[in-house]
């Protein structure tokens, strides 16, 4: 029994692997964003490095920042990060990314090498955030000391969220929904840009977050559309809104409409819903875009009588009409530059599999005269917590 016990011993001192491969946390320089620019000979890339010291509760030294920023170039990407241990005196650790930002430049030539390495290195999770730095850096966005959270590159992700659920022209695109867009058939991809409101120089200095009226932020901007890996330009408000609506990615937002007796009526949406219908006609593909929206009256700048059904009927149809030329400017506008970024071809794919097999090779061209049908239906539900306005009363 005793020589039983032993043999079991030593065959479970085999099997269990134990921590040979363990990393210690003093021994990690945990990478929180990450900023890909374009340079001479390669790409400068910028990790954005949490200090555990700064972020701890009541352990900071006053004056100091509670993230870092490691800077290096190189021609490649992998390179650049593995060269930064020159700076560093610990390995990057990239598994708890919020915020991956491209340069313009970088996503005008192609980001593809970025995809690649970042969806090949195992540490990487795909549950982080993609945005474009429009005007300006990768690393001058990474540079920016931010008013709410410690972390820059958390407030950015949780702003990007909380901007993608309340307000319909941004977009919060994680790696898998990118290459998923990058290899679909019959879609291309989009990706929000985000800016600074300040000059740089003042966005990394610790003065930025010790005043009321902050002078440097980050704001999230419109939609940048893609053929390929390769960004083509950037949409309008009004377009990046109406490819929330018509791809169904709207949660909630606001938008205004005029009112016949002049002054605006902003309605709340509430609950949005969208699907693409592909159709047959005459032997030619034609696509119908139903979008469904239930809103609530948020503010009444104009003399209306909303205890009145009639009147509630006749916002809606007004509505309706509002949506629906929202969205066929849009479509007109995309169909200019031959970029499918709503998935009109992945429904017809899907649908008629044959036909696109006839017309995939030549999407782009066939994208152009696509008839396309737009059907909006729009219901107001609730009036606030008053009728009529005050001054009616």
């Amino acid at each position: 029994m005793k020589g039983i016990k032993v043999l079991l011993c030593i065959v479970l001192v085999i099997i269990l692997a134990g921590c040979w491969d363990r990393k210690e946390l003093n021994d990690l320089a945990i990478a929180v964003g990450i900023g890909i620019d374009k340079v001479q000979g390669g790409y400068q890339v910028s990790v954005q490095v949490v200090d555990p010291a700064e972020v701890a509760a009541n352990k900071g030294k006053p004056g100091r920042s509670p993230v870092t920023l490691f800077t290096m170039n190189a021609p490649t990407i992998f390179e650049a990060v593995r060269k930064m241990t020159t700076i560093s005196p610990r390995k990057i650790y990239m598994a708890h990314t919020r915020m991956l930002i491209f340069g313009e430049e970088v996503a005008r030539e192609g980001i593809a090498p970025v995809v690649d390495f970042v969806s090949r290195d195992h540490e990487f999770r795909t549950d982080f955030y993609i945005a474009i730095a429009r005007g300006t850096t990768a690393r001058n966005i990474l540079r920016v000391i931010t008013p709410l959270e410690q972390i820059p590159s958390t407030e950015m992700f949780a702003s990007l969220e909380t901007s993608s659920q309340v307000w319909a022209p941004t977009a919060a695109v994680t790696m898998d929904q990118l290459i998923t867009d990058f290899t679909s058939k019959g879609k291309q991809a989009v990706l929000t840009g985000v800016r600074l409101t300040g000059p740089v120089r003042e966005g990394d200095q610790r003065k930025n977050v010790e005043q009321i009226d902050t002078p440097v932020l980050l704001q999230y901007t419109t939609l940048a559309t893609f053929r390929g890996d390769k960004m083509i330009n950037w949409l309008s408000e009004a377009d990046s809104k109406a490819y929330s609506y018509i791809t169904g990615k709207v949660k909630s937002t606001v938008g205004s409409m005029a009112c016949k007796g002049g002054g605006l009526l902003t309605l709340e949406v509430m609950r949005s819903d969208a699907r693409i219908e592909a159709t047959m006609k005459n032997g030619t593909p034609e696509v119908i875009v139903h979008i469904d929206l239930e809103n609530d009256i948020g503010e009444v700048q104009c003399k209306l009588d909303l205890t009145e059904k009639d009147t509630i009927k006749e916002l809606e149809k007004e509505a309706e009409k509002s949506l629906e030329a929202l969205a066929t400017k849009a479509i007109a506008n995309a169909k200019k530059n031959g970029v499918d970024i709503y998935g009109f071809g992945e429904a017809i794919h899907r649908k008629y599999p044959r036909v696109w097999k006839k017309i995939g090779d030549n999407w782009e061209k066939e994208f152009t005269k696509l008839p396309v049908h737009v059907i909006a239906d729009v219901k107001i539900r609730r009036l606030g917590t008053i009728n009529n306005a005050f001054e009616e009363k």
